[in-house]
C-alpha cells in the first residue's frame, strides 16, 4: 500500500457550485446571501497529498465559461440547488469535449430527485449525503486519493470574507410540504460539538459566522445547548463578533433560548415565516408556526435584543393577487416587524409531498422547464388571470410600488429599535430592504455599470419564459453534448410528467433504490 501512494500521480479535481440567477443575469453575485458550502465539504473528500483541488462558485463569480479551468481537471465535481441540474449538464459538456476522460460526479436534491435521468449525464449521479462522494473517489480512483478525515477545505473558498458560513447539523425534525428535506425523508442529525469547534477554528477570525443548518435548534436539545456553550465561549475569546443561525419557529416559544443564544454572541436567527396567513401555514403542514401570532412573536424577539429575519411565499394557486398585495401591505405597514429577507411564489420542488400534491391535481403549466421552477416564474395554473399574475410577478423582484412603503417602514423600524439592537443587528433588516428593492444593485454594484448579462423583458411563464444566456454554449462544443443545452421539460404539452422524468417523478411499484447510479457516458 505504501508504495503504490508514494507512486499515485497527482490527480487534478475541480469542484463547482452550479448556480442559474434567479433575474437571468449571468455575472456573479458577490454580496448576496447565503453563499454555497457544498463544494468546502465537498473538497473535504479528497486526500490532499495526491489531489490539486480548486473551487468554483458561480453564485459568486458568474457563470464558468473559461475553457481553461473547464478543460483543466481529472475529476469534476457538480453539486447545486435542483434547478440548476440543467447547469450541472451545460458544464459536464464543456468539461467533457475539453477532456473526454474527465470522471464527472454530481450531487445535491436535484441528483437525488433525477437520479434515473441524471445518469445519462455523469458518471457517478449521487443519491446519499455529502460523504458519499468518499465512497465514488475509492470507486473511481483509488484508496490513495481518499482523504483519510472529511475535513472542510475552507482554505480553497475565496468567497468568505468578513461572513463565514458552516453548518453544525443535518436535515430537519419538521416536514413541511414544500421542502426537498421531507421528499428525502431522513432524519435530523446534529454534529458533534467538537466537530464545530475544529471548524470554527479552522475559518481564523471572523466578522460574523452563519450557521446554514435546516434547523440549528432541531430536535437535540442536549446537542443545542453543548453547541450554545461552546460558541459562547469562542465568542467571548473573540474568534468571531458574532454569529446567526436558521431555526424555526418553536425556538421562539421558550423565551429563554432567545435569551441565552444572545448571551453567546448571536446577533439573530432567520426563521421560515412563510405567510402570516394561518391558513396558508397549515396548507403547507408548518404548524410549528401557528400557536403563537408570528407578529407577536419576532416583536418580542427583537425587543429581547436579537434580530429576526425571514422570507415570505406566495402560494397564487390558493390565494389572490389582492389577497397577496394585502399581506405586502401590512408587512410594508408594520414596523414592529422587520422586512422579508426575500418574497417569492412557492416551488413544486421535485419529490415533495407539495409537488405530488400538484402533479396529482393536474396543476403544472404545460411545457414546464426545470430551469422554469426558480420562484419567480409561474409554473402552477393560478387562482387569478395569468396576465394579472403576470403583472404581480414583474414587479415582485423589486416590490414595484412599495419602494416609498418600504422606506417608511425602516425609518420606523430604526426609530423603534435604534436603542434595543445594535450596529450590525440593525444593518441587517436595512441590507434586506436593499435586497428587495434593488436586487441586481444590491448583490453586485458592479454590474449595473458593465450591464453584463442583461436580459430582455421576461414573460414570468413556464414555457414561454427567457433562458439563461448559458443556454447558448460560451464556446464550440462537441457535437454529441450540443443537446446538453436544451433545457430539461418538467412537463409536455399537455401538463403530464414528460417521458424522460416520468421514471423519477411517477409512482411506481418496484423502484431500485438507488445509491449512486452509475453509467458509462459516451
Amino acid at each position: 500500500m505504501a508504495s503504490n501512494t508514494a507512486g499515485a500521480r497527482t490527480r487534478r479535481v475541480l469542484v463547482v457550485n452550479a448556480y442559474f440567477d434567479d433575474l437571468r443575469r449571468s455575472g456573479g453575485r458577490p454580496f448576496s446571501a447565503p453563499q454555497a458550502i457544498g463544494p468546502i465539504y465537498l473538497a473535504g473528500a479528497f486526500c490532499p497529498r495526491h489531489c490539486d483541488v480548486r473551487l468554483y462558485n458561480e453564485q459568486y463569480s458568474g457563470a464558468l465559461e473559461d475553457p481553461a479551468l473547464l478543460g483543466w481537471p481529472d475529476v469534476l465535481v457538480l453539486t447545486g440547488l435542483t434547478v440548476a441540474v440543467d447547469r450541472m449538464r451545460q458544464i459536464a459538456a464543456y468539461a467533457r469535449s475539453l477532456n473526454p476522460a474527465v470522471i464527472v460526479i454530481a450531487g445535491g436534491p436535484g441528483v437525488r430527485a433525477l437520479p434515473r435521468y441524471c445518469r445519462q449525464f455523469f458518471d457517478y449521479a449521487c443519491t446519499g449525503d455529502v460523504e458519499q462522494v468518499s465512497d465514488v473517489i475509492l470507486e473511481a480512483l483509488g484508496p490513495q486519493y481518499v482523504a483519510r478525515e472529511m475535513f472542510p477545505r475552507f482554505d480553497l473558498c475565496n468567497w468568505f470574507g468578513r461572513i463565514a458560513y458552516l453548518e453544525a447539523s443535518r436535515n430537519c425534525n419538521f416536514r413541511c410540504s414544500f421542502c426537498s428535506l421531507t421528499g428525502e425523508g431522513n432524519r435530523y442529525q446534529a454534529y458533534p460539538v467538537e466537530d464545530v469547534r475544529r471548524q470554527i477554528e479552522a475559518l481564523g477570525r471572523r466578522g460574523m459566522i452563519t450557521f446554514l443548518d435546516n434547523n440549528f435548534y432541531g430536535s437535540d436539545r442536549h446537542a443545542f445547548s453543548a453547541r450554545v456553550d461552546m460558541l459562547a465561549e469562542l465568542w467571548r475569546e473573540k474568534r468571531f463578533g458574532g454569529w446567526t443561525a436558521l431555526v424555526s419557529n418553536d425556538f421562539f416559544l421558550d423565551q429563554k433560548n432567545v435569551e441565552r443564544v444572545r448571551d453567546a454572541g448571536c446577533y439573530g436567527m432567520f426563521s421560515g415565516v412563510e405567510s402570516f396567513d394561518s391558513a396558508t401555514l397549515r396548507r403547507y403542514r408548518k404548524l410549528q408556526n401557528t400557536p403563537v401570532p408570528q407578529v407577536d412573536l419576532i416583536r418580542g424577539c427583537l425587543e429581547s435584543g436579537l434580530m429576526f429575519a425571514y422570507g415570505l411565499i406566495f402560494d397564487l394557486t390558493t390565494r389572490s393577487i389582492e389577497d397577496c398585495h394585502e399581506e405586502l401591505q401590512f408587512v410594508t405597514g408594520t414596523p414592529e416587524i422587520p422586512l422579508p429577507a426575500f418574497v417569492t411564489q412557492t416551488i413544486p420542488l421535485l419529490g415533495t409531498p407539495y409537488f405530488h400534491e400538484t402533479v396529482k391535481q393536474a396543476q403544472l403549466l404545460p411545457m414546464t422547464r426545470l430551469r422554469d421552477m426558480d420562484g419567480s416564474t409561474l409554473v402552477q395554473r393560478p387562482l387569478d388571470p395569468i396576465d394579472k399574475v403576470v403583472e404581480f410577478l414583474r414587479g415582485l423582484p423589486t416590490l414595484a410600488g412599495y419602494r416609498a412603503r418600504v422606506m417608511r417602514h425602516s425609518a420606523g423600524f430604526l426609530r423603534r429599535y435604534a436603542r434595543r439592537l445594535g450596529p450590525v443587528q440593525l444593518a441587517i433588516p436595512m441590507a434586506s430592504a436593499a435586497m428587495l428593492t434593488a436586487p441586481s444593485l444590491a448583490s453586485n454594484p458592479l454590474r449595473l455599470l458593465r450591464r453584463r448579462g442583461m436580459q430582455a423583458d421576461r414573460t414570468h411563464v413556464a414555457g414561454s419564459e427567457h433562458l439563461d444566456q448559458s443556454f447558448t454554449p460560451a464556446f464550440k462544443v462537441a457535437a454529441r453534448y450540443e443537446s446538453w443545452f436544451q433545457p430539461t421539460l418538467v412537463t409536455d404539452r399537455e401538463g403530464r410528467i414528460s417521458d424522460e422524468l416520468a421514471a423519477d417523478l411517477l409512482p411506481q411499484e418496484a423502484k431500485v433504490p438507488l445509491r449512486f447510479a452509475t453509467e458509462a457516458v459516451d
